[in-house]
């Protein structure tokens, strides 16, 4: 053991001193999982019953009898089936939950299953008659409840591995630029439920700070020691700091260990931001990757939001948008929408609108300062820029330059939220982080808006892009579109 340096972080610490076992978490979740499906399920059916015969809507048939003896019976017996089939589409199968839509998917799924027994068991028993209506409404609630139930374990869940409970304390192999990238990205998702204790790496001595107060534990031959001391519940093997044969010999050792998981890097780090699945060719395991970050329920339900909030916005912003274009033409002359040539997902090219703030001769005024075009280089942006018009300004003081880019957005060129839009010249800025950014639709807002836009740095408005698309959920869409209200209002960066 004199191999392993005892320096963690005071945080890692402490989060890992009260992780469960594998076996007690494992079973913690599955009865607090159990716990709200029984809750969902039973309130789902009792719901059903109550506004299918005590509601009066006409929509009903008035000819159903509502034998409350009947469906108590069909709903006790129905409980225990519904969390088998729940079992059977593996709903308590730790691998699948707290996933979000895949898992709320998987619910629409087993409820679906089980509302085709009990109509299945009404037609070989003559003497059960369910009435249809409750029938339709017993799914639906308990679809609705139980997505809403496991929604609420995930954020409990959430709110305690980030309060150090439920995490398994986990070391990194491999001290280069992926297994920091790594180490990063899960210090900013305390969520994820792995709390990091260090690294393991031969390059580096014991006790090398590495990033985000982590430090080098030892060489990767302490792994085994590691292992046996209890210290870690989880491994993540990072490929480009490991010889193969010593990668294959880790596996060989712990890969079907009940005790310990082991995680495998990509290795291409910095471009998988979308999902990644694997199929088989002639027995061969091959990986693949969506070409988009967002895909199934996730894409649908943030195209339904952006489509819905913009519709909605062009519709009651109408006259203030003919309002601005009238003062655009009195102001100066010229056009008064720019388009702006930039690149969208897949790297495809588009024309963003905006409300021209600048003269039509910008380009030239630019090319004959060279002071200007050197600042305009560097950031992309220009604080006193003098190509700007009086009314210009306060256009983009207000942000009220960007609202015709609620057309893109209809036009499913853009989304309310997402990265900033940027030019094919400035993708090349971005750098190995370039692909990434060609996975998700460029927004109209996002977290640079609301993290002080053009005060930031390029880097750190690279950053802060690169976060967004790693962590994307419809929750965070909804959480920067309400502080885009009092970033706006104040005009902070903006200019």
């Amino acid at each position: 053991m004199d191999r392993i340096v005892g320096s963690r972080s005071s945080a890692s610490t402490a989060r890992a001193s009260q992780a469960l076992s594998p076996s007690q978490e494992g079973v913690s979740l599955i009865l607090l999982l159990l716990g709200a499906d029984i809750l969902a399920v039973t309130l789902g059916f009792v719901l059903a019953y109550v506004v299918r015969f005590s509601t009066g809507w006409g929509i009903f048939a008035e000819d159903a009898i509502p034998a409350l003896d009947l469906y108590r019976n069909l709903a006790l017996w129905m409980l225990p089936c519904w969390l088998a089939i729940f079992a059977l589409f593996r709903l308590y199968d730790l691998q699948n939950t707290l996933r979000g839509t895949q898992e709320y998917a998987s619910v629409v799924n087993a409820s679906t299953m089980g509302m085709m027994v009990v109509v299945f068991t009404s037609f070989v028993e003559p003497g059960i008659v369910v009435a249809r209506g409750w029938l339709l409404l017993a799914w639906l609630f308990v679809i609705v409840f139980d997505i809403l139930a496991r929604f609420a374990v995930r954020r409990v869940i959430g709110l305690m591995r980030a309060r150090g409970h439920f995490v398994h304390p986990t070391v990194i192999v491999g001290a280069g630029p992926e297994g920091m990238a790594i180490a990063e990205q899960l210090a900013c998702a305390p969520a994820s439920g792995l709390a990091l204790i260090g690294f393991l790496d031969d390059g580096l001595p014991p006790r090398a700070d590495v990033v985000s107060g982590l430090r080098v534990l030892g060489p990767i031959d302490a792994l085994p020691d590691l292992v046996a001391s209890g210290r870690v519940s989880e491994v993540i093997l990072v490929p480009d700091a490991i010889p193969r044969d010593r990668l294959v010999s880790i596996f060989e050792t712990y890969g079907t260990s009940p005790h310990i998981s082991m995680r495998l890097a990509s290795g291409l780090y910095e471009i998988m931001t979308t999902g990644m699945r694997v199929r088989e060719f002639g027995n061969v395991p091959l990986l693949s990757l969506d070409r988009v970050r967002l895909t199934g329920m996730s894409a649908i339900l943030k195209t339904a939001l952006d489509y819905a909030l913009a519709l909605t916005g062009l519709l009651v912003l109408s006259p203030l948008l003919l309002l601005v274009a009238l003062i655009i033409k009195l102001d100066s002359p010229g056009p008064v929408i720019y388009r702006r040539r930039v690149v969208g997902l897949g790297g495809r090219s588009f024309d963003a609108f905006k409300f021209r703030t600048m003269v039509t001769d910008a380009d030239a005024v630019l090319t004959h300062d060279a002071e200007l075009m050197r600042q305009f280089e560097g950031q992309f942006k220009l604080k006193d820029d003098p190509r700007v018009t009086r009314f210009g300004r306060i256009l983009r003081r207000t942000s009220l330059d960007e609202l015709p880019q609620l057309f893109n957005v209809l036009r499913g060129e853009m989304g309310l939220v997402g990265p900033r839009m940027i030019t094919q010249e400035e993708l090349a800025r971005y750098g190995k982080w370039g692909t990434n950014l060609l996975t998700v639709k460029p927004g109209i807002t996002g977290l640079w808006q609301v993290s002080g836009r053009c005060d930031l740095s390029y880097d750190e408005r690279v950053s802060l892009d690169m976060y967004y698309i790693r962590n994307y959920s419809i929750w965070l869409d909804l959480q920067l579109l309400f502080r885009t209200i009092p970033a706006v209002v104040r005009g902070h960066g903006a200019y």
